[in-house]
């Protein structure tokens, strides 16, 4: 079990299974998002993950085409993020996670769009675009 929450605590949540693999995205999308140099996201299965508080600060934002963002409308803190193609999976922001969280990334998405001040370097894959195993 995991649990999770936004920067105002308003938003708490848990996951009842363990997050799957995850990499850094580098989309201009999830940097703006996050506020960084990039996102951490992992996969997790909606029915898995369990809204404890916060359904009244908790907004889904479609930020393109398909891609809706998740976050606490108090203090802006990301959730997690879905395509409607697929909302059953949801790409939970490893930032919100209140239990410790010990896996590494595997890779780095999108890094055609990275911002120009961040250098990568770790030994990881990078990928200019998606990548899916």
């Amino acid at each position: 079990m995991y649990e999770g929450s936004c920067l105002c605590r308003s938003i708490r949540y848990e996951i009842s299974q363990e997050p799957g693999e995850f990499g850094y995205c580098h989309c201009v999308s999830c940097r703006k998002a996050s506020g960084s140099s990039h996102a951490a996201n992992a996969p997790v299965q909606r029915e898995n993950f369990h809204l404890r508080s916060g359904t009244e600060t908790l907004k889904e934002f479609e930020s393109s085409p398909g891609m809706f963002r998740a976050f606490c409308t108090n203090c802006g803190s990301p959730i997690y993020a879905f395509r409607s193609g697929h909302p059953e999976l949801l790409g939970i922001r490893l930032g919100s996670l209140d239990t410790s969280f010990t896996k590494r990334a595997r890779e780095h998405r999108y890094v055609a769009e990275k911002a120009p001040w961040e250098e990568i370097e770790d030994h990881l894959p990078q990928y200019p675009g998606p990548h899916t195993p």
